[in-house]
C-alpha cells in the first residue's frame, strides 16, 4: 500500500526517512522535502507508533540522535500543532517548562530515549521523517501512477480526435455520394413550358378528328 519498498507501513499510515543534509533556516526547509514526496512531516498519536519510529530509526534508517518532528507552536493560542492538521492527542514531552519563550521553537525525537524535546528550527538537518496515510492513491500520486493517469488521458484524447476525424469524412464522403446520384439523374429533353404546348396541340387535333 506504500509508494515504494524505502517505505515502512505501521497501522494505517506509510512512514519514510529522506537521508538529505540540508540547511534549515526554518521548518518549512524541512517539511517542504516530504511534500515533494507526497507527504508531510511525521506526527505522532500514541505510545506504540512512537516506538515504532525509535526503533525504526535505529535498526533500519540508521537516523541521527534528534529528528525533527512536524510540529510548529501556534502563537496564537499559545500551543503545538501538526503540520498535518491532526489532533494533538500525545505527547512525550521530557523537558517542559512554564513561562520559556517558545518562539521559533521545533520539536524533536531524542532517538536515545524516545523522548521528545524542544529546540532551536535554525540548525543543520541530517533528514527529514515523513508521514503519509493509506490507502496512498487517494491523497498523494508517486511518480508511477502520474504516469499512467497521463498516458491514460492522452490516449482517449487522441482516440477521441480519430473518432471525430474518421466520422467527418465519412459524412462528406456521404453528402457528396447523396448530391451526385440526385445530379446524375435523367432530365426532360422539354421544360414545362414546351410540355404544356405539345399538350394542348394535340387536345387540338383530338377535337378536329
Amino acid at each position: 500500500d506504500c509508494p515504494s519498498s524505502a517505505w515502512v507501513q505501521f497501522q494505517d499510515s506509510c512512514y519514510v526517512f529522506l537521508k538529505e543534509a540540508i540547511k534549515v533556516e526554518s521548518i518549512e526547509d524541512v517539511r517542504n522535502q516530504c511534500t515533494d514526496h507526497g507527504a508531510d512531516m511525521v506526527s505522532i498519536h500514541n505510545e506504540e507508533e512512537n516506538a515504532f519510529i525509535l526503533d525504526t530509526l535505529k535498526k533500519q534508517w540508521k537516523g541521527p540522535d534528534d529528528i525533527l518532528l512536524g510540529m510548529f507552536f501556534d502563537t496564537d493560542d499559545a500551543s503545538f500543532k501538526w503540520f498535518d492538521k491532526s489532533n494533538m492527542t500525545f505527547d512525550k514531552w521530557t523537558d517542559q517548562e512554564d513561562g520559556e519563550d517558545l518562539v521559533d521553537t521545533c520539536a524533536f525525537l531524542h532517538t536515545k530515549t524516545g523522548e521528545w524535546k524542544k529546540g532551536n528550527c535554525e540548525i543543520s538537518s541530517m533528514g527529514a521523517l515523513c508521514k503519509a496515510a493509506i490507502p496512498y492513491e487517494k491523497k498523494y500520486l508517486s511518480d508511477n501512477h502520474i504516469l499512467i493517469s497521463a498516458l491514460v488521458i492522452a490516449s482517449t484524447v487522441i482516440l477521441t480526435v480519430l473518432g471525430a476525424i474518421v466520422w467527418f469524412l465519412y459524412k462528406r464522403n456521404s453528402d457528396a455520394g447523396f448530391t451526385t446520384v440526385f445530379s446524375t439523374a435523367p432530365q426532360s429533353p422539354y421544360n414545362d413550358d414546351c410540355v404544356l404546348v405539345v399538350a394542348e396541340e394535340n387536345e387540338y387535333a383530338v377535337q378536329f378528328d
